[in-house]
């Protein structure tokens, strides 16, 4: 017999969504016979308006209006399913999404997980409709809840925690539906790396204390400052640096690593993060929902900076709640968190043991095997 199809639905407004989805993909296929696994991104299936507004419009307000982004956050959330307006654009996404429709029903799937609420948004409405009978998963990928998650006639939710989890219940989910699962993270992080193997690749000392500042903290300021500023601190610590695909940032960074040879180590787009995390003893970045589960999964606590209002508030309220955090405002906050840490390596060491607490590295195969049971 042919092998059962297990679709993935995603969306790429900012790359958590994505991430989650290629994290599932990843574990079915080291371990599914049965399934094919198809992971697609729902942006390639709607009109070029709708695309607009879920990528180009989202990633342009975080960045440069977030302030408005968090007043649409929360006004989307308290605003009722039912009413006029809500009706109104769930009916024009699913005019938008009319590609997705025929595509999903040429595809056939035995079962489809999505991994943002627009996917969820739409199939809610093609199987109130009677046009979709598949059983459709939805994984939830911040620390929070937000009301556009929630519709009736899904086969069940996968959360990060209890607190999402009777959110759930309180909008009428039931809870054989709600499973706790964690946020999905590749395989890479579940799995061991030696600290001194990892430090000696990258030219790291593994005994000296370790901060990663990743590009998504920059929101504190131009990554080179806050590497500066950092570097004069009067103690004894390596700092790596990711500036991601931020070519200016990595010259720049590689420039000021001349005068601080031996303590600050600079990267650019890299897809070995797991393993310059096995090096460090904290991460230094914002908060988004998937980065935040591959911290805890690998035991880091965080220094969180300028989260995104709304999802990245409610996932730093997390961290902060459960002594897996300290929040920075700015580069003088966070030089004080820093230097607090270096002062009272006691702290650290309860953080850590915090942030090891709250991780699920194995949450894709949970998903996996509830979904596919």
């Amino acid at each position: 017999m042919p092998p059962k199809k297990l679709l993935i639905l995603s969306v790429s407004a900012g790359s958590g969504h994505t991430r989650a989805a290629n994290a599932i993909c990843a574990y079915a296929d080291e371990n599914l016979v049965s399934f094919e696994t198809t992971h697609w991104d729902v942006m390639d299936y709607v009109t070029v308006g709708l695309r607009k507004v879920y990528t180009d419009f989202y990633i342009e307000m975080v960045n440069r209006a977030p302030t408005l982004w968090g007043y649409l956050y929360n006004y989307t959330h308290e605003a009722k399913s039912s009413g006029v307006i809500e009706r109104l654009r769930r009916g024009l996404e699913g005019l938008n999404a009319k590609r997705l429709h025929k595509k999903i029903e040429e595809f056939n799937p035995d079962a489809i997980i999505c991994t943002h609420f627009l996917p969820v948004e739409i199939l809610a409405q093609l199987i109130k409709k009677n046009l979709l009978s598949c059983p459709v998963w939805v994984q939830v990928t911040d620390f929070d809840l937000h009301r556009m998650w929630v519709h009736e006639g899904m086969a069940g939710y996968f959360v990060a925690n209890d607190e999402v989890a009777f959110r759930l219940q309180t909008q009428g989910i039931s809870s054989n539906k709600v499973h706790v699962t964690g946020i999905p993270i590749m395989p890479a992080f579940a799995k061991e790396h030696s600290r001194e193997i990892c430090s000696v690749a990258f030219g790291l000392d593994p005994k000296k204390v370790t901060f990663l500042l990743m590009s998504g903290g920059s929101g504190i300021g131009k990554l080179d400052d806050v590497a500066k500023q950092l570097m004069c601190i009067d103690h004894d610590f390596q700092l790596i640096v990711v500036a991601g695909k931020n070519a200016e940032a990595l010259s720049a960074l590689q420039s000021l690593q001349i005068q601080y040879s031996h303590r600050l180590f600079p990267h650019g787009f890299t897809d070995q993060v797991e393993q310059l995390m096995a090096c460090s003893d904290l991460v230094i970045s914002k908060p988004g929902g998937l980065t935040t589960a591959e911290c805890l999964a690998m035991g880091l606590p965080m220094v969180v900076c300028t989260p995104i209002p709304g999802q990245e508030e409610r996932n730093a309220n997390f961290l902060l709640e459960r002594g897996a955090a300290l929040r920075a405002f700015d580069g003088v906050t966070l030089e004080y968190r820093i230097r607090l840490l270096l002062e009272q390596p006691e702290k650290l060491a309860r953080m850590r043991t915090s942030a090891l607490a709250l991780g699920c590295p194995l949450a894709a195969a949970q998903v996996l095997a509830k979904a596919l049971a």
